[in-house]
């Protein structure tokens, strides 16, 4: 009985062609700008979110000392 083989068999794998390999560069540099533009809007919003509680905790430490 022989052994099956997997995907991960790199003998299984055919070798892409020009158009194959310009597709997947393609659609793997459209995911990392993804990736980015993600990151980057939760930075922003991590940030925003920090700068806004500082800001609170500022105000309630003011109005504390003037009692």
């Amino acid at each position: 009985m022989e052994p099956e083989m997997t995907m991960s068999d790199s003998s299984a794998r055919e070798p892409l062609t020009a158009d194959q390999r310009k597709l997947r560069e393609t659609e793997r540099r459209a995911d990392a700008e993804q990736a980015m533009r993600e990151h980057h809007l939760a930075q922003k919003a991590f940030h925003e979110n920090r700068e806004r509680l500082k800001a609170e905790r500022l105000a309630r430490e003011a109005a504390g000392k003037n009692r």
